[in-house]
């Protein structure tokens, strides 16, 4: 009769850990979120370049930041949609 109770034990154990590591509904996928952290890196890296653009002095550098400021535009726009 122990084995019986202790067999019960390990199996509601190891249902747990399969309900652990089911993903849980109501909360944003993984790809949203990943998404999200790289908008969002790429978001502080627009901000800083548009920081630099302000005090740029040389053309040619200027030139540089307005493409990666166009580059990352653009790649803001394609995780947004």
């Amino acid at each position: 009769m122990a084995r019986g109770w202790e067999s019960k034990s390990i199996e509601s154990q190891m249902e747990e850990v399969e309900t652990d590591r089911a993903p849980r509904s109501g909360g944003p996928a993984p790809e949203d979120l990943e998404r999200r952290r790289e908008r969002e890196g790429l978001q502080l890296s627009r901000v800083r370049v548009l920081h630099d653009l302000e005090t740029a002095r040389h053309s040619r550098y200027r030139e540089q930041l307005e493409a990666a400021l166009a580059h990352l535009d653009a790649e803001i726009a394609r995780l947004t949609v």
